[in-house]
């Protein structure tokens, strides 16, 4: 436990940060894993569901939830594939 009192303030922003990261990482994942659904599936609105992941990566990389370059790489791969399905 915590000493001094910085140290529990320390302790209770860890824990807020850790459950708002979370929920963010979560939000993300959902988002990505219904885009490549719905490229698998050849599905119409591909082009929608690709523009909300894009803006919600990008937001939690802003934010400092995942690392600039790991949302770069993520949106070039996804932005690829919807690409090749929309073409």
């Amino acid at each position: 436990m915590a000493n001094h009192k910085s140290a529990e303030k320390r302790a209770r922003q860890a824990i807020k940060r850790e459950d708002r990261n979370t929920k963010v990482k979560s939000s993300v994942k959902t988002h990505e894993k219904n885009l490549v659904k719905a490229i698998e599936a050849k599905s119409k609105d591909v082009a929608a569901l690709l523009k909300t992941f894009v803006s919600k990566i990008d937001k939690a990389a802003q934010k400092g939830v995942f690392a600039r370059t790991t949302a770069s790489r993520k949106i070039g791969r996804l932005s690829a594939r919807a690409q090749a399905f929309l073409k």
